[in-house]
């Protein structure tokens, strides 16, 4: 996947209405949009589609999707024929349910995400611990679609160097979180934005902003 100025919009809105402002004032700027659990358990998973439907965007699902390998797959299936694009899913479970995804994205020509590390403190705790073995995870099973932090530099700039040049990340955090989309995009394919840009009074300006950011 590649994205327009390198931006992908986090779309955490709970209306369709909200949601289809949002999308009118930015889409001159960029082509990706993430939709999460917020937007999509408010108003069903047709939103996808409506989205799909109204504007020429990429979509990921934001699921994170983290559970065995036989529902991985009902859920990565039923999600992409709503119309996603790509769908992000956990590597924490291990091989069988992260392999189950992989299989059923290729039977529908779509992708997916490997979610190596998150952006948010808490996940020093846990995560951290075998985000980088889940990134060598992920090469071993020939996925080519990484999520890593924009909030934590080092931990992404070492991702970048077990997946590899030729991998595509995203990266959340930029923004609300205290990344910033000009460092991150020393490393990742795309910054990842959200609250800044769908909770500012006027989010066309806000992107313009941060795209001038990336280009100084």
């Amino acid at each position: 996947m590649k994205f327009k100025n390198n931006i992908i919009l986090a779309l955490d809105v709970e209306k369709k209405e909200e949601a289809f402002k949002i999308i009118d004032d930015v889409t001159d700027y960029l082509d990706t949009i993430k939709i999460g659990y917020p937007l999509t358990l408010a108003e069903g998973p047709s939103i996808i589609r409506d989205i799909k439907e109204k504007y020429d965007v990429q979509i990921i699902a934001d699921f994170k999707v983290a559970d065995i390998d036989a529902t991985n797959e009902k859920i990565v299936t039923t999600t992409l024929n709503w119309g996603a694009d790509a769908i992000i899913v956990h590597g924490f479970t291990g091989e069988d349910s992260v392999e189950a995804c992989i299989n059923a994205a290729e039977k529908l020509d779509k992708e997916i995400f490997l979610l190596t590390e998150m952006s948010h403190p808490g996940a020093d705790k846990f995560i951290k611990a075998v985000s980088l073995d889940i990134a060598a995870m992920g090469v071993e099973l020939g996925i080519k679609n990484y999520v890593a932090p924009a909030t934590k530099i080092d931990r992404l700039k070492k991702i970048r160097e077990i997946v590899g040049a030729d991998a595509t990340i995203i990266s959340p955090g930029v923004g609300f979180q205290g990344g910033t989309a000009k460092e991150t995009l020393q490393y990742a394919d795309g910054a990842i934005i959200g609250r800044s840009i769908y909770n500012s009074d006027n989010p066309r300006k806000t992107l313009e902003e941060i795209i001038d950011t990336i280009k100084d």
